[in-house]
């Protein structure tokens, strides 16, 4: 594997998927597909990769067709030092030229933002496709690893699809993600569990956001949060103040904004069902299928299915900081751009933080740490599904949430059930909590539920434990307790 930068945070697992590709022994040329949303540090990824194997890299803009083939032969000129730049008639010609370069030995040609060339000339894909058709001596003789990046995830999440013309011709296909909330605490700097959870539900594990945006500012601790908040995420002078609105702007699918914003607003504000949010917009539910769809796979909205109730789904906001936009920043939108005392605003809105942010956030947290980071003597196996979801109480007339349902895998195949769990940010849990997840628990097995009477029960906390909820869990193995600080161990 090539040398990982040492300026580089983490990102192992990826720069050792490309380094593979990029020194494949195999003869002929490869394709891969690179994609992620803007800020995780795909440029710096590629751009490191092929200044540690002197490949060519070459960044597409918003441009006419002509003048980026005309870019890319003075780009090529100076990677081969030719002394005028390379004419090219079309992208046929640029194509093969790209596959030249790799006539003597293994070299990575990368097109990053691969989307806005499309854009201007949506034959490309094709082209590529014909120039890597099987027998064809420019392919067979070439060791070109060529690499298409972008950012525009709905694009990208068909370039290699259906009957997309590249389909079957990539061997590499990556997906750079965001830094989960481990990652995210160590890159940002912040030691208080507390305070990181509370950044990661507004910046989420984006890496540029501290770096570029916020110029390396960070919450010292609990008592510098809200300052931190106000001088970097609500300040109209800092970038960060309009990257949710950019966000949505960068997706060529959302053609309507209007209606787009209103249905991430309405999942912002705690509906997070189709029937709430057709409700909240004024539309029939049925209204709603296509700009779901849209937000679906654009990566902004990910769709969860109930995991105790098959006709019933769940949309969550995927990216922190579009979330918090629309459930703080976008009511108060005009006041932010003209206010002064903007602490005043951000202690009017902190209720707004906490229970459509902050506690979602929280519970999103606890699945994905049980489900990643949890060991298998948690749960008495290692969780193989993990979701939430909602069970009837026909004797109450009422229904219950799981926050945490964990699911194994036996040996037939069967996903038994775990643990059931709540998570709750701001409250104390005792045994009132315990009493409703005992509950549920009977419940569960008096349907039939494969392992619901063994089920463990876990208690995810943002505020602690009661010395008697304490004291019991020390008794009965299985009660599980998990406050923030075990979320980050």
């Amino acid at each position: 594997m090539l040398e990982r930068p040492a300026e580089m945070f983490d990102r192992e697992r990826e720069w050792a998927d490309l380094s593979a590709f990029a020194t494949d022994p195999r003869p002929g040329a490869l394709l891969g597909v690179v994609s992620g949303r803007r800020r995780q540090g795909k440029t710096f990824l590629l751009r490191s990769l092929c200044q540690a194997t002197g490949g060519f890299y070459f960044p597409a803009d918003e441009a006419a067709d002509r003048e980026s083939l005309n870019r890319l032969g003075a780009l090529m000129a100076d990677h081969v030092g030719a002394p005028a730049p390379l004419a090219f008639d079309g992208w046929h010609q640029a194509i093969d030229a790209i596959l030249g370069l790799g006539r003597e030995r293994r070299i990575p040609v990368v097109i990053d933002e691969f989307p806005y060339l499309v854009r201007a000339n949506p034959q490309i894909p094709s082209i590529v496709q014909n120039a890597l058709a099987p027998l064809r001596a420019e392919r067979d003789e070439s060791r070109t690893a060529l690499l298409l990046c972008g950012s525009a995830m709905s694009f990208m999440g068909r370039l290699l699809s259906g009957n997309a013309p590249l389909r079957g011709r990539a061997g590499l296909e990556l997906v750079v993600p965001t830094l989960d909330h481990q990652l995210a605490a160590r890159f940002w700097g912040i030691e208080d569990p507390a305070t990181a959870l509370m950044a990661h539900a507004i910046v989420g594990g984006t890496p540029a956001y501290r770096r570029e945006f916020a110029r390396d500012d960070t919450p010292a601790g609990p008592d510098d949060f809200d300052p931190w908040v106000v001088r970097t995420v609500l300040s109209p002078s800092s970038p960060l103040f309009r990257e949710a609105r950019y966000l949505l702007a960068d997706e060529p699918d959302l053609r309507d904004a209007g209606l787009y914003h209103s249905v991430l607003a309405a999942i912002a504000s705690g509906n997070s069902h189709r029937g709430g949010i057709a409700s909240y917009l004024g539309r029939k539910s049925g209204d709603l299928a296509h700009p779901l769809t849209v937000l679906e796979d654009c990566g902004l909205v990910i769709r969860e299915p109930d995991v105790f109730r098959d006709n019933r789904t769940a949309f969550r906001i995927a990216e922190p900081l579009v979330a918090f936009y629309h459930a703080v920043m976008r009511p108060i939108w005009s006041d932010l751009e003209h206010t002064r005392d903007t602490g005043r605003l951000w202690q009017r809105s902190r209720r707004r933080f906490v229970g459509n942010i902050l506690g979602p956030h929280f519970e999103q947290v606890c699945r994905a740490w049980t489900r990643q980071m949890a060991g298998p003597e948690l749960f008495g196996d290692y969780p193989n599904r993990v979701g939430s979801g909602t069970v009837n109480d026909p004797a109450n007339r009422t229904s219950h949430e799981v926050d945490v349902a964990v699911f194994g895998l036996d040996d037939d195949n069967r996903q038994p059930l775990l643990a059931i769990g709540e998570a709750k940010w701001g409250d104390v849990m005792g045994l009132g909590h315990l009493d409703r997840l005992r509950r549920i628990r009977s419940l569960l097995a008096a349907q039939g539920r494969l392992g619901a009477g063994t089920a463990r029960l876990a208690c995810y906390s943002g505020a602690g434990f009661t010395s008697e909820l304490v004291r019991i869990a020390g008794e009965d193995p299985e009660i599980v307790l998990i406050d923030v600080a075990g979320l980050y161990a």
